[in-house]
């Protein structure tokens, strides 16, 4: 072989290894979602995860082929979160997002301060520490604040205006959320500009809601307002049970039975939170991505369960309405 072939020759074999190594160095990337994800709500979480991977198409990413996800589950046990983002930062994953309240959001902001998090924070996550504002959240973290305690009042509103008489309503609430004492501070003032007296209810754990609902019971609460809260199918049925019309600001909580949720869209938040991970994985960083609000709402009625409990849906209700389940 002639001096010049074999430079040309060999310098293919060097060209093909450089190519090689660099494949090596540059693998596919890997988001990790961290969440407690109780059981009882499979079916919402597989909603929202769908709804993020939507996003994360429409910036050119699809699970399998050019992005894996990894999921790490507290099955309804939120003192676990700190261990399981923690695990997902020993990973190394690209992207850290959380689902469901701020307990996820606050475990994996401090389990690192230079992997991206997408958060869906349900109060203020400057007043959270997750952002320095909304504009320009200035840090590793990003993502959609539901303010859920804004909303919390709207529930009460909705429910007055299908029991314009009543004058006792019970909050079902789980102390040991970040966000619940300020729910109450909400709730109660909006009781009492309208004059309705606020009885507040405490579940932690499903084995709890049967004396919760007695206590509903005693005081004599014509309606319920459930704050953001896990084992939803339970308390739907409770309240059917117990023949008290019950409003939740989760979807889910109208489709497994309950009478009224009204709330943020959450597949949009998700589709919103997949378009900032694929722009994350392009480069952006989380501090030049300002804090997104919903600006999607959907009002969900059951009409069957209506029915079970005697009580007519005014039509400014149901006219609406984004859905209505017969």
């Amino acid at each position: 072989m002639r001096r010049r072939d074999l430079l040309a020759v060999l310098g293919g074999v060097s060209s093909l290894r450089a190519a090689t190594g660099q494949a090596q160095q540059k693998p596919m990337p890997v988001i990790g979602f961290v969440g407690v994800f109780p059981p009882s709500v499979k079916a919402q979480i597989e909603l929202e995860q769908a709804a993020f991977r939507q996003g994360l198409r429409e910036g050119g990413y699809v699970e399998g082929q050019n992005v894996l996800i990894e999921y790490r589950r507290g099955d309804g046990d939120v003192a676990r979160l700190p261990a399981l983002a923690a695990d997902l930062v020993a990973r190394k994953v690209d992207v850290i997002v959380t689902q469901g309240g701020d307990g996820a959001s606050i475990a994996a902001k401090n389990a690192t301060s230079t992997i991206p998090i997408l958060f869906h924070s349900s109060s203020d996550p400057v007043a959270l520490g997750l952002v320095s504002s909304l504009a320009r959240p200035g840090g590793n973290a990003t993502g959609v604040a539901v303010l859920y305690v804004d909303l919390v009042p709207k529930l009460l509103e909705l429910l007055l205006e299908l029991l314009p008489h009543a004058r006792a309503i019970a909050l079902l609430v789980n102390p040991d959320q970040l966000e619940t004492g300020r729910v109450i501070d909400a709730l109660q003032s909006a009781a009492r500009a309208r004059g309705v007296d606020l009885h507040v209810l405490s579940a932690r754990s499903e084995s709890e809601l049967d004396a919760a609902f007695m206590t509903l019971v005693e005081q004599r609460a014509e309606g319920l307002v459930v704050s953001p809260i896990g084992f939803r199918p339970q308390i739907a049925a409770l309240a059917l049970q117990h023949r008290v019309p019950a409003i939740s600001l989760q979807r889910d909580f109208a489709e497994v039975g309950g009478l009224i949720s009204y709330g943020p869209s959450l597949t949009d938040i998700y589709r919103l939170k997949g378009i900032y991970a694929g722009r994350i994985l392009k480069g952006a960083k989380p501090a030049d991505l300002p804090v997104q609000q919903p600006s999607k709402f959907d009002l969900f009625i059951n009409l069957k369960t209506a029915k079970a409990l005697g009580v007519a849906i005014p039509q400014s209700i149901l006219a609406r309405a984004d859905e209505v389940i017969e």
